[in-house]
């Protein structure tokens, strides 16, 4: 099987907004690098992944993904992100993917473990997996085997949408839960959770 991750990823200067409270703009872009470099460095090493692709309108992001040997889409204007997944997926398609594995970079306790069991099933014909964030309501991570048998509709919601549009479509899909595939860092109270269960992770944030 010929898989592909794909990583959309907002600008480093405008990602995490709703960490305001609790981090500082230098901090908010260090902990969005850090994750993304994570995140990539995780990829690169799963054998599985035959190429990672990562979308972005931002020169530094798309700068760093090369570091990691991953292709890069460049974004012009305000792309609305399942516009550009979409876009990335036929992208991926056209280069002969027969699987896609899509992860946000916000997952700061994603482990090659993590996307081991979300590709678990890349052997079989026709396969999807789920990954549900910590309160079941977004998707942190999806895996389609073929492309073609989902349109992403990340967002608010997305995980009952992604699961109702595969079942309506004859597939039930494995249902991933894992805590580095849950926590997702968006809120106040999500820094917090992580930093009781990972205090040593990005240490070069310093103290906030």
């Amino acid at each position: 099987m010929t898989l592909w991750a794909i990583v959309p990823v907002k600008p480093f200067g405008l990602a995490k907004s709703r960490l305001a409270p609790v981090l500082e703009p230098p901090q908010r872009v260090a902990l969005s690098r850090a994750v993304l470099a994570q995140t990539l460095g995780v990829l690169q090493n799963t054998p599985a992944v035959t190429r990672t692709l990562v979308v972005s309108r931002d020169p530094a992001v798309l700068s760093l993904a090369r570091m990691y040997e991953a292709n890069t889409v460049s974004e012009s204007g305000q792309p609305e992100l399942n516009a550009a997944l979409r876009r990335a997926i036929e992208v991926a398609r056209s280069f002969g993917a027969s699987g896609v594995l899509v992860l946000p970079a916000d997952l700061p306790l994603l482990s090659a473990e993590d996307v081991a069991a979300l590709i678990a099933p890349a052997n079989e014909d026709v396969a999807a997996c789920l990954a549900p964030d910590r309160h079941h309501q977004g998707t942190n991570g999806v895996f389609v085997r073929p492309p073609q048998i989902l349109e992403v509709s990340f967002g608010a919601g997305s995980f009952e949408r992604h699961l109702k549009q595969l079942t309506w479509n004859g597939i039930t899909p494995h249902i991933v839960e894992r805590p580095g595939l849950q926590l997702d860092l968006d809120t106040p109270e999500d820094w917090e959770l992580f930093r009781a269960g990972a205090p040593t992770v990005l240490p070069e944030l310093g103290p906030d």
